[in-house]
């Protein structure tokens, strides 16, 4: 289990952007982090990742503090896929083989070839591993970076609006991998998005942040026409079909 427990951070110390932030996420569970722009979500995946020390709390994995340990070993616990990647001048299969950087020095082994290979097939780009990164589409550009986290053989993957910049199709094939990784392999997923209803598609356990703190969490039945007003300050109807939640919204409380 992923545990998140008073976390604190400011970049100036006078005016902390994450306020005792506090959250539990079970192991091979989908977590979705919702929140307006400036409420502190990117922040909170950096601290998990080790980009930024937090200035107080602690992060756990199965007990163990992320906090404490080096980059090296948390590489080995928690991958990120961002939004926007640079991959360079790099076909698939070395992309894909970054990702195993922590575990050898001068050159991979049998082993950590034997793993691209599996993440490759599991991901379905056998037929691109030969194929510069660059002149994939984006949701193909998106797999690979997928696949180059997988590749860590990570407990944890965060992802930071995964479909953010990917058209429809594209955004129902990378929920739906991400989906399978954490159902099938038994690999958390944490990740932002901002489509609620693609969160509630998306996601087991949810997360609304506002001013630096996680408001309420639970399963699909935190989504709530005055909890998303309180935190996006918009009026939302939700209506249900088939057992399924959708939200409507509106510029004003009335249709």
């Amino acid at each position: 289990m992923l545990e998140i427990r008073n976390l604190v951070f400011g970049y100036d110390r006078q005016n902390p952007v994450l306020k005792g932030v506090d959250l539990e996420l079970e192991e091979g569970k989908v977590g979705i982090l919702m929140g307006r722009n400036g409420a502190g979500k990117t922040t909170l995946f950096k601290i998990i990742t080790g980009v930024l020390k937090p200035d107080a709390g602690k992060i756990l994995f199965d007990g163990r503090d992320l906090l404490q340990m080096s980059r090296r070993e948390r590489a080995g616990i928690v991958a990120y896929v961002p939004q926007q990647i640079d991959f360079g001048a790099l076909t698939v299969y070395q992309t894909v083989l970054a990702g195993r950087v922590s575990y050898y020095n001068i050159r991979p082994s049998k082993a950590d070839l034997e793993v691209v290979e599996n993440v490759l097939a599991e991901m379905d780009l056998q037929d691109v591993s030969c194929r510069n990164v660059q002149e994939l589409s984006g949701g193909e550009r998106q797999k690979v970076a997928i696949a180059r986290a997988l590749a860590q053989q990570p407990r944890v993957l965060v992802f930071d609006e995964p479909t953010g910049n990917l058209d429809i199709a594209n955004e129902l094939l990378i929920i739906n991998e991400a989906k399978k990784i954490a159902h099938k392999r038994g690999i958390t997923v944490f990740s932002s998005i901002h489509d609620l209803n693609q969160a509630m598609y998306f996601g087991d356990r949810f997360f609304f942040m506002k001013d630096g703190r996680i408001r309420c969490s639970g399963g699909p039945e935190v989504f709530e026409e005055n909890i998303v007003r309180d935190i996006y300050g918009v009026f939302a109807k939700i209506v249900e079909n088939d057992g399924e939640k959708f939200i409507h919204y509106y510029k004003g409380d009335k249709q």
